[in-house]
């Protein structure tokens, strides 16, 4: 089982934290995977990449994508355009509402409430009120949460 960070949280809703490189550096330090949001605007053959739920906030480069266990979610068509030249360096996916999506790497991201395989990630169990984080053990290849702290210590 891998523990996404849902933003980079890991302790529930924080929006001074989400998608903030600094505190994603810090959560994947501790040992968790983190889906960040990734927009991107391309002047003059040149690429800006900003991370931010809504709207982009904090400028990153591709150094800083690279090499991490990052499960980027492309906000805008620029962005999902730049990941698609660069495949090979990044897990990445698309999706507004859909119940299922497959990443680069071929792992369905699955929507809240929507029936898990052992090759999906469970996106946002807490959406479910009928689910206890702390007994919550589903069959899946991951759990993408912003409690998944809580998740990953009563699992093991």
């Amino acid at each position: 089982m891998i523990y996404i960070a849902h933003r980079g949280l890991i302790d529930g809703p924080n929006t001074d934290l989400e998608n903030n490189p600094e505190h994603i550096d810090s959560i994947v330090k501790l040992g968790y995977d983190a889906e960040i949001d990734l927009w991107t605007y391309e002047t003059n053959g040149k690429y800006q990449l900003l991370l931010g739920h809504d709207e982009g906030k904090y400028q990153v480069d591709y150094h800083w994508l690279a090499g991490k266990p990052f499960w980027i979610h492309a906000k805008n068509l620029a962005a999902l355009h730049w990941l698609t030249k660069h495949k090979r360096s990044f897990n990445y996916f698309w999706h507004q509402n859909d119940e299922y999506t497959l990443t680069s790497e071929g792992f369905i991201w699955t929507y809240p409430y929507k029936e898990l395989t052992e090759n999906s990630i469970c996106v946002q169990p807490e959406w479910n009120p009928d689910i206890n984080l702390r007994e919550f053990n589903p069959i899946c290849y991951g759990i993408c949460s912003k409690y998944v702290s809580i998740i990953k210590q009563n699992h093991k």
